[in-house]
């Protein structure tokens, strides 16, 4: 059992959810430890509710005691601290752009999208009413995947990290609907995440942590 006050940043997460995903991915990405606590939704632990009043996953408590609690912040920490493939682009040339296509995702698309994947909570309009207003900005995707193999061009970037899980949530709400979608592009771009050795990682399962609990250190 260890109780020493913790060396390195501690991210709060749950492994299904797509904000604590995305905060994987970038922590990961940055490639040095961080202490891993896997929560139970259901039984939230003091410290993470005493860290931050959301209550909720992705946090990430740094060993200064600063506390990040929005995923997108916790991206940009992150690639601020390492970004050795250059997500953030030259002079962080790729953070307006990623920026706007985050808003799009986090409000309009995010609600769409729990409508649509929790449709029978919501009877006032069908799935398909639901799914179909998701494709507004599955379209969008596509037709910037038109042109380049990313969203904001011929690399990875913190926009696809940003983006990549909410479209893997909604693709699995009905695959084959999507499969069978006049989406092709955006399928191939998803599919090449789903694959990549990065989200393997992030999506390895661990125990539920508990106080008093060894610590879990991932370097990605």
């Amino acid at each position: 059992m260890n109780t020493a006050a913790p060396r390195f940043p501690v991210l709060y997460t749950f492994r299904r959810c797509p904000y604590a995903m995305r905060a994987r991915l970038a922590v990961w990405y940055r490639g040095t430890p961080v202490e891993l606590r896997e929560v139970d939704l259901k039984n939230i632990p003091a410290s993470l509710a005493q860290a931050s009043d959301k209550a909720t996953v992705p946090v990430l408590v740094l060993p200064d005691g600063q506390v990040l609690d929005e995923s997108w912040d916790i991206v940009l920490w992150a690639l601020r601290q390492n970004d050795p493939e250059g997500w953030l682009g030259e002079d962080e040339c790729h953070l307006g752009p990623a920026d706007q296509l985050i808003e799009m995702n986090d409000y309009s698309f995010k609600e769409d999208l729990d409508h649509y994947k929790y449709a029978d909570r919501y009877p006032e309009h069908s799935a398909g009413e639901y799914r179909a207003r998701c494709e507004e900005f599955l379209q969008e995707l596509e037709d910037l995947l038109a042109e380049q193999p990313y969203l904001l061009g011929e690399r990875l970037s913190l926009a696809d990290i940003g983006i990549f899980p909410f479209i893997r949530q909604f693709a699995y709400v009905d695959r084959d609907w999507f499969d069978r979608s006049p989406y092709p592009r955006l399928r191939s771009w998803l599919d090449g995440l789903i694959q990549s050795a990065l989200f393997e990682a992030v999506m390895v399962r661990y125990p539920v942590w508990k106080p008093g609990d060894d610590p879990v250190l991932r370097r990605g």
